[in-house]
């Protein structure tokens, strides 16, 4: 084995873990490496035809104990000899280009989804997270691994970002010049299946994802109904600023013939993510003919047609603007939107995308 897809571990059923699964797939004799499967994505893992090549975890009963990010530390930094005399290697996320340490031969290519927020941009934020008496020890280490990151990015033959947006941070942060190429989506498997009468929110439940003004907007329009297909680690507090609301229902995550469903059957997709890097989700639902609700900010004006596609809102969201927007984007206005939704999406497919990949590959 000598080409190799790397990237840092199948956390849930997200557009990352996704696109490392298709490079697998559509790229011949690649193998992907990750650190760890976990329990919320090994659907995902396991319902894809990987090919001979498979599916490779270097995390072990040894590594288990250790916090994710620190399992994924080590292991692409102590057990990835094995790329020494490889061919080609792609690196994909925040801890898996640190193995290229280990790459003494061969093509090095890194596909960027953002560089790591918490020591770039978000870095202030994150230290709030700390106690104050911790808050030298993470500069400390938020500096060490902003050192180990950059020394990788320069070990790169290749550099590609899956947006513009994410490309203008790489040369914002890093002073590094990149190139595009979108991410995929699977415009086969998702599909308009009916008209329901529910929205559907697909993000992550972290903070700045804003899921929790959604549920906002909604406690205030009860004849509205809401569907939260996505897990994540602001879930308890969400479904308490939920609770008791008849018109808000939550799914955690799904496999995914239970996504696909959800999403072809709903009206249409709120996605008002804080500057997204990209975002598969709204193009996952605009594959399945379903308009979105997004913001006027990251990569969503890459993907987000205003007025065509769905309604992009001012970034600085607020609950009355989603409620109107809500409001507004009823069936007859949702279901206009179907073919331009369908046709926008087919930009952003597969094919395309490993077509791209595989001129990558063949030109480094």
């Amino acid at each position: 084995m000598s080409k190799y897809i790397l990237y840092d571990y199948l956390q849930v059923s997200g557009g990352a873990e996704r696109l490392s699964i298709d490079l697998a797939k559509g790229l011949s004799g690649y193998q992907l490496v990750v650190s760890r499967v976990f329990e919320e994505a090994r659907h995902l893992a396991a319902g894809q035809a990987l090919g001979a090549e498979g599916l490779h975890c270097l995390g072990s009963a040894i590594t288990r104990p250790l916090p994710r990010v620190a399992e994924a530390l080590a292991c692409f930094t102590l057990r990835t000899g094995f790329l020494r005399d490889a061919q080609t290697v792609i690196y994909s996320g925040l801890y898996a280009p640190l193995a290229v340490t280990n790459q003494i031969s061969g093509t090095r290519i890194y596909y960027c989804h953002t560089p790591p927020r918490y020591i770039y941009d978000w870095r202030e934020r994150y230290l709030q997270r700390f106690a104050p008496p911790l808050r030298p020890l993470a500069v400390v280490a938020f500096d060490a691994f902003q050192r180990r990151y950059e020394d990788s990015l320069a070990r790169m033959d290749r550099v590609i970002t899956n947006s513009e947006n994410v490309r203008n941070r790489l040369r914002l942060n890093l002073e590094l010049e990149s190139e595009v190429i979108h991410p995929p989506v699977d415009t086969e498997r998702f599909k308009w299946i009916e008209q329901g009468d529910y929205f559907i929110s697909l993000a992550r439940l972290e903070a700045h994802k804003r899921v929790d003004t959604i549920i906002k907007a909604f406690l205030g329009l009860p004849d509205q109904k809401l569907v939260i297909a996505s897990g994540g680690r602001d879930e308890m507090r969400l479904r308490q600023l939920a609770e008791g609301a008849g018109n808000i229902r939550f799914t955690g995550w799904q496999d995914e013939a239970s996504l696909c469903a959800c999403i072809g059957g709903a009206r249409a997709a709120i996605y008002v993510a804080v500057d997204e890097d990209f975002g598969m989700s709204p193009v996952e639902a605009m594959s399945a003919g379903k308009p979105v609700i997004g913001v006027r900010e990251g990569g969503l004006m890459e993907t987000i047609v205003d007025g065509v596609t769905g309604l992009l809102l001012e970034p600085e969201l607020t609950v009355e603007s989603l409620r109107e927007a809500i409001n507004s984007l009823h069936p007859a206005r949702a279901l206009a939107m179907r073919g331009a939704c369908e046709a926008q999406a087919e930009k952003f497919s597969k094919r395309t995308f490993v077509e791209r990949m595989e001129a990558v590959v063949r030109n480094s």
